[in-house]
């Protein structure tokens, strides 16, 4: 976030106000995880959020219950 946001926002904008600011964190965010492509080897350019769902039923299936 500091490298991919933060110094490339304040670079570019001054922030008069912490809720600008916000605005702008929810935006990238919500891009950074809905709309990009995953870079990891084996998500074959699914967006992050879209490789966390599918990997959901898995993660559930090798969840060990409560003792």
């Amino acid at each position: 976030m500091l490298d991919e946001f933060y110094r490339v926002a304040f670079r570019k904008k001054i922030y008069r106000t912490i809720d600008e600011l916000q605005n702008d964190l929810d935006g990238w965010v919500t891009a950074y995880n809905e709309t990009r492509p995953h870079q990891g080897r084996w998500c074959y350019g699914k967006t992050p959020m879209q490789t966390f769902l599918d990997a959901l039923p898995v993660a559930r299936e090798k969840l060990l219950p409560a003792a």
